[in-house]
């Protein structure tokens, strides 16, 4: 396969210098267990597939994006205790999303849209503090799997690890997939207090005290079929608004 120009890890200086970006997508995962049967680089691998998939959207559509390699390790700070859970904390996550905001405002690249795919990072008050650093760059964030409702896909979508996590996986990379029948059912445990159950109060979860398999979600409902489907809608979705943004003026966005 040729390297795809929208993919920077695989294209080249001939090409780069050559391509006035004007999106940088940043994909940002996570390196922890998924139940019994899904690998541990389960967000990278759907980070991965989601932003190369909707760049390529974008840019058969004439949008000059171009997507960062996938940074591998997420918040974990609520499974310490579970082996090989790499944890990254958020002051350490700032300091790396510092350094390439900084490169992209040296170079002039307008915009940047980190491509988060894990639920304990949260980038949101980072860039406020960024953007007021860096304001020639105009920097924003898409939580992939918030992008689509996934209960119009799946009976029970799953928190993580399962059903839509796993049907996922199963078309992005079905050789890493255990058999179902080797997966935990990804029974929880909820918080006690009203108010975390709503959704209205927060707190952290402590997460071998919550599931004893690490995953949050029955996985038995997945297939390949429900993954591939999901991940269409989503990525055309996430396509369309790469395609907005670059045509954006990033110094006039508000109607």
């Amino acid at each position: 396969m040729p390297p795809r120009p929208y993919i920077l890890a695989e294209t080249n200086w001939k090409t780069v210098k050559e391509t006035p970006y004007e999106v940088v997508v940043l994909p940002w995962g996570a390196t922890e267990a998924h139940n019994y049967h899904l690998p541990y680089g389960t967000d990278n691998f759907q980070c991965d597939y989601v932003a190369a998939e909707s760049a390529r959207i974008a840019w058969e559509k004439g949008a000059k994006v171009v997507v960062l390699p996938t940074i591998p390790f997420g918040v974990n700070t609520g499974q310490l205790d579970i082996t090989l859970d790499i944890n990254m904390m958020p002051s350490t996550q700032m300091a790396i999303l510092k350094d390439v905001v900084d490169v992209l405002a040296r170079q002039g690249i307008p915009k940047l849209v980190i491509l988060n795919g894990h639920g304990g990072n949260n980038f949101q008050q980072m860039l406020r503090e960024l953007q007021a650093l860096y304001p020639t760059v105009f920097l924003c964030t898409i939580h992939w799997f918030r992008v689509i409702d996934g209960r119009n896909y799946f009976d029970d979508p799953g928190d993580h690890a399962g059903a839509m996590e796993t049907s996922a996986m199963m078309h992005i990379a079905p050789d890493w997939v255990l058999d179902l029948s080797e997966a935990g059912d990804g029974s929880s445990k909820p918080f006690k207090i009203k108010g975390f159950q709503e959704g209205w109060a927060w707190a952290q979860r402590e997460w071998s005290k919550v599931t004893a398999d690490t995953g949050v979600g029955n996985p038995y409902e997945s297939t390949p079929e429900k993954g591939k489907r999901y991940l269409d809608v989503v990525t055309e979705k996430i396509g369309g608004f790469l395609v907005e943004l670059s045509a954006a003026d990033a110094k006039n966005m508000y109607e």
